[in-house]
């Protein structure tokens, strides 16, 4: 409800709405006025321009998504459920080849993939760290990710429920797999538990704050170089040739050939192609089934660069 409902729907629409009325018409306005070259009108304020793509998906799309998950994880952080759930899950884990210290990066991986992969180093083995680094590749979705697919799925709950159990199936087997494939022992697990504490709201304000601030120094500048690629792409040709050999693999799995640039989007950020496939709900290009086709297919894609 916070993420899907709230960030999803009021926060993105009254922002898309401020894009669409007010900025990017100003943009298009003083581009026109001021810039002579077609091409870096374009790439200003054209289709894949820096504003009208980048800043946009960034800002209006993301943004409020990322924002909400983030203040709902900080909450669960701070009231001591985290430790907890590494309890819990160890017995389950150790199936999988892993302990409940796994769930740390895991979670993490919830948030930022690339984050989660750096802190499987404090893993005590090596098996434990290739095995973590293959689950979090595969089907953790990070933070902005997650929040875009709640936020397309939402109106369904027969389509979350799917994605969702498609997402532990291939969890659960896979990690199976990985811990058969490789030879080896979990290691025991202990872990003191803190106290569970109502959360401090300027230890959630302070918390949630700080990764926006991360999302905008981190992510920002990569939509922004995914827009000049992109565009780059258009200009030259190389976009449309992609895009074509894309379109028979995103017909083979039942979605529209509109939704090929947005899986091209998600070799760059996963979360960029999540953005795209909004896009396309929106505009109600993808039916309840295009939809958790879609949102699956984008989480077990190939992990952003």
């Amino acid at each position: 409800k916070v993420v899907g409902g709230f960030g999803a729907g009021v926060l993105v629409e009254g922002l898309e709405a401020l894009f669409g009325r007010w900025i990017g018409p100003a943009v298009a306005a003083a581009v026109g006025a001021l810039v002579p070259w077609a091409p870096a009108r374009d790439l200003i304020a054209g289709q894949y321009g820096l504003v009208t793509l980048g800043v946009r998906y960034a800002v209006a799309i993301v943004l409020p998504i990322v924002a909400t998950f983030f203040l709902v994880f900080a909450l669960l952080e701070d009231c001591g459920y985290l430790p907890r759930l590494a309890l819990l899950l160890d017995r389950a884990l150790k199936r999988l080849g892993l302990s409940g210290r796994a769930v740390i990066p895991l979670v993490l991986g919830f948030g930022c993939g690339t984050m989660a992969t750096l802190v499987t180093r404090t893993l005590e083995t090596r098996r434990e760290r290739l095995i973590a680094t293959l689950l979090l590749a595969l089907a953790i979705p990070c933070s902005a990710q997650l929040g875009v697919v709640l936020g397309i799925l939402s109106a369904s709950a027969a389509a979350v429920t799917v994605w969702a159990l498609v997402l532990v199936l291939v969890f659960l087997v896979v990690g199976r797999l990985a811990a058969l494939a490789l030879p080896g022992r979990p290691p025991s697990f202990y872990m003191e538990l803190p106290p569970l504490r109502w959360p401090g709201l300027r230890n959630v304000l302070i918390k949630t704050g700080t990764r926006v601030r991360w999302y905008f120094a981190e992510i920002l500048p990569l939509f922004l170089l995914a827009s000049v690629l992109l565009w780059a792409g258009d200009l030259t040709g190389l976009l449309a040739v992609a895009t074509g050999a894309l379109e028979p693999v995103v017909r083979a799995i039942g979605l529209p050939a509109q939704a090929a640039p947005a899986f091209l989007y998600g070799f760059l950020r996963r979360d960029f192609g999540a953005a795209g496939l909004y896009d396309l709900a929106r505009r109600g290009a993808l039916d309840a089934a295009g939809l958790t086709t879609a949102a699956v297919t984008i989480t077990l894609f190939v992990p952003c660069v």
